[in-house]
């Protein structure tokens, strides 16, 4: 007996012909039976008219023989095997997600009961919208370096020409990814991009096959569920190509090159060059927002409100505190004294790893003094006195206004220091020390800013050219895995929205997002595995906030990304109906951390030989360390959050063991290990989690894995028969069926053609023949893919 598939169909406007056709099919092979069901479109907005269906016999259908129908609806997929819509459309927000192409099933369990299977795949826009935002953040922060750069004031000679070339790199740098996101403007209607672009220059930052994948099934007895998973090609820099190996491996090799080769500058460690960054950011944050906080208090003052003098104070106190703060590193104050050494008339400067050694002067330019390192403390040290100046003020005044003595005796008596005349208006005298914090903020931020600059400038001129290049490739290969993760991070909120032990989860914990890859490590997948690795790795550091959309248009849902490398924030608009439902951590703007763990196995036959004669240690060393971060996420949640808002699953094996049994597997010597992928799989839907699947194009063994993990969902979640496994694993995977292949549209290959033969690779054997050794070394290889495959 073999299952009757059942392919949704939609209309836009009207019923069509391929509708009717179908529905009198069935009528004719006793198939239906009465009910009214209304027809809408895939998206379900547009009715497209009312079905009236006879009978549907839910039984077995043997030796019948189908015509395959096929339709001409504008924007859609051809679909074959049309016949009757029995599960409603899945809802997904159309700003991210469309296109849809679904296939239903009807498989048999073991009770004898029958279940139906929904697969709805879709392709995101987020392909081509996160990379662009990304590129023009690329472009800002590289622009925002340069014009700083430009500030750092009069330089000796040596440390000029240096500034001069790394400028010209950041140039180089914007105009390449001004052409980039040029080409991609130029590009509509595509969601998604194809495995045969993967080499192409400007498509290098869009991931490849992003899509959705959604599996709904409908019991007789249990509630509807759902199981999502996003697929997508292995985040790398393919256009750079894997000559010398991938980012992990080249970022290494870098590290120790810049060490020994940074004579003709100061080496600064990856981590300080992390702390200016941040310095940078930080500081040009909070200075416009204290100006901004001081003229709020100076606003309130003029109001003679208290209310708003006490809340402007405690806001303009709390930034204040955390812009000195930040000056306080000793970074900052070595780094000034060496900006200072670097100006005309001193010597070059020598540094060592230990730290930075101060210059001396020439003695040919007596104008110069040494410079005073405590000058740098007094500078931040009257931030804080401005800062307590102006508490003392507000607390005199209120006292003043109350008849109560608010103020502590320290600060009552600096406020009769700094006005001894009677009371008047209270913005004249609030006044003049505002104006003070504000002007020692701004000379605090100048300083320091242009020390920090100097830093990054180290960075720089020590990175040229190699440093330069490995940039963009980390730029290329985080675009495609922070759209992979903005994409499966919306799918899972919507998924979740009513879900209120997972909401508390998302805003107390966060959510983990695991990646399986099939990367073989073996020839140019090592490459593409050590891209992925560090792409994964750098998602740490992304946030996610949930915000309420402006308006209910479309345009007004589609996810923004803000701020810099290291430090992305994307925003998720939700309608206003649905923004209102949330937790009120939520709506208050909290960011919603996300911990990704990256875990993979090789399966093909390339695995097979880099396992028997090649090295597998990067794929050891992967999966052990994201072991332990899966491990450090689920103690955290435990700690955080009642286990009993988790999902529960038919198979109720604790996670704790699922974790154990998974620690066992990732240090177990054992070849093509596939049950650490499943027991990874299995803790990510256990924990709320997001599940990626990824191999080099997401298209052979990603469907492979992907049917598979369906399948074994169906058998122990919705107890498939174990006669029905097999077949409906061969369901899932056929791409085709009998009848004209050649109407079907393959989005990814194209349209194929009857008959086609597969590619292969014929070797040359009469050219081998020239001479005995190489004919000797064709055989071998000959004998070793042969083992290879049929192991």
């Amino acid at each position: 007996m073999l299952p009757v598939f059942l392919y949704s169909v939609y209309s836009y406007r009207s019923l069509s012909l391929l509708t009717v056709s179908a529905f009198l099919l069935l009528s004719s092979l006793g198939f239906l039976t009465p009910f009214l069901s209304s027809s809408r479109s895939s998206d379900g907005v547009c009715a497209a008219g009312t079905i009236v269906v006879s009978r549907l016999k839910m039984g077995e259908m043997e030796e019948v023989d189908v015509d395959h129908i096929t339709t001409d609806i504008p924007s859609q997929k051809t679909i074959q095997n049309t016949f009757l819509p029995v599960l409603p459309p899945l809802s997904f927000p159309l700003t991210v997600f469309r296109n849809p192409v679904c296939k239903v099933y009807r498989f048999q369990t073991v009770d004898s009961k029958w279940m139906l299977v929904r697969e709805q795949m879709e392709e995101c826009t987020l392909s081509f919208s996160v990379p662009k935002q990304l590129l023009s953040l690329y472009m800002q922060e590289d622009m925002n370096r340069v014009q700083d750069l430009r500030e750092l004031g009069e330089l000796s000679p040596h440390w000029d020409n240096l500034r001069k070339e790394v400028m010209t790199r950041y140039g180089g740098i914007i105009s390449s990814y001004q052409e980039t996101l040029a080409e991609l403007d130029k590009i509509t209607g595509r969601s998604f991009k194809p495995s045969c672009c993967k080499a192409q220059k400007s498509l290098e930052f869009i991931p490849i096959n992003l899509h959705t994948q959604r599996m709904r099934v409908t019991c007789p007895k249990k509630t509807d569920a759902f199981y999502d998973i996003v697929t997508v090609g292995a985040p790398a820099a393919h256009f750079q190509g894997f000559k010398c190996g991938g980012l992990q491996r080249l970022l290494s090799r870098y590290e120790a090159e810049k060490k020994s080769t940074a004579y003709q500058c100061i080496y600064y460690s990856p981590e300080h060059t992390a702390k200016a960054q941040e310095v940078l950011s930080t500081m040009s944050l909070l200075q416009p927002l204290i100006t901004s906080l001081a003229d709020q208090l100076l606003q309130a003052a003029h109001e003679h409100s208290s209310p708003g003098l006490r809340d402007a104070l405690k806001n303009l106190s709390d930034k204040t505190e955390q812009f000195v703060h930040t000056l306080k590193d000793e970074l900052v104050k070595s780094a000034l004294l060496a900006l200072h050494a670097a100006r005309p008339g001193l010597q070059t400067m020598t540094a060592g790893e230990g730290g930075i050694m101060p210059l001396k002067h020439q003695t040919s330019i007596p104008h110069h003094t040494e410079f005073d390192e405590e000058e740098w403390d007094r500078l931040w040290a009257n931030v804080a006195k401005c800062l307590n100046c102006v508490i003392a003020m507000v607390d005199k005044l209120q006292e003043r206004d109350h008849g109560k003595p608010e103020s502590v005796p320290e600060q009552q008596q600096l406020a009769d220091v700094i006005t001894s005349h009677n009371p008047g208006d209270w913005k004249e005298q609030l006044c003049p020390l505002v104006t003070r914090l504000k002007e020692c903020v701004m000379e605090v931020m100048e300083k320091a800013k242009r020390a920090m600059t100097f830093v990054l400038l180290q960075e720089a001129a020590c990175s040229i050219p190699q440093g330069f290049l490995l940039q963009q490739r980390r730029d290329v290969v985080f675009s495609q895995a922070l759209s992979a993760l903005a994409c499966g991070f919306v799918m899972r909120v919507y998924a979740g929205l009513q879900d209120e032990g997972f909401l508390r989860q998302l805003h107390l914990v966060g959510l983990v997002a695991q990646f399986e890859s099939l990367l073989s490590t073996y020839s140019e997948e090592i490459g593409m595995l050590e891209d992925m690795e560090v792409g994964i790795s750098d998602l740490e550091r992304v946030v996610f906030k949930i915000t309420e959309a402006k308006t209910d248009d479309l345009s007004d849902l589609q996810p923004l990304v803000c701020g810099r490398r290291g430090h992305f924030t994307v925003e998720v608009p939700l309608p206003q109906v649905v923004f209102q439902t949330l937790p009120e951590e939520i709506k208050e703007g909290k960011p919603l951390r996300v911990f990704p763990v990256l875990f993979n196995v090789g399966i093909n036959e390339q695995q097979t030989i880099a396992e028997r004669f090649g090295d597998i240690s990067l794929q050891e060393r992967i999966n052990q360390k994201n072991f332990e971060t899966l491990e450090a996420y689920y103690k955290s949640l435990s700690e955080k959050v009642p286990l009993e808002c988790l999902p529960c699953f038919q198979t109720q094996t604790d996670i704790k063991e699922l974790l154990e049994t998974l620690g066992q597997n990732v240090v177990t010597k054992k070849r093509k290990n596939v049950e650490i992928l499943w027991i990874a799989g299995t803790i990510c839907r256990r924990l709320n989690g997001i599940r990626f699947t990824s191999c080099k194009s997401a298209k052979d063994r990603t469907s492979m894995s992907v049917t598979l993990e369906q399948c074994a969902l169906l058998r122990d979640e919705h107890q498939l028969s174990k006669d029905f496994f097999v077949r409906a694993l061969d369901c899932m995977r056929s791409r085709l069926t009998q009848g004209d292949i050649g109407q079907w549209e393959d989005p990814e290959a194209g349209t194929v053609t009857d008959n086609k033969p597969a590619s292969r690779h014929f070797y040359p054997i009469a050219l081998l023949l020239v001479s005995s050794h190489l004919l000797v070394v064709w055989l071998i290889l000959s004998l070793v893919f042969l083992l290879a495959k049929y192991q």
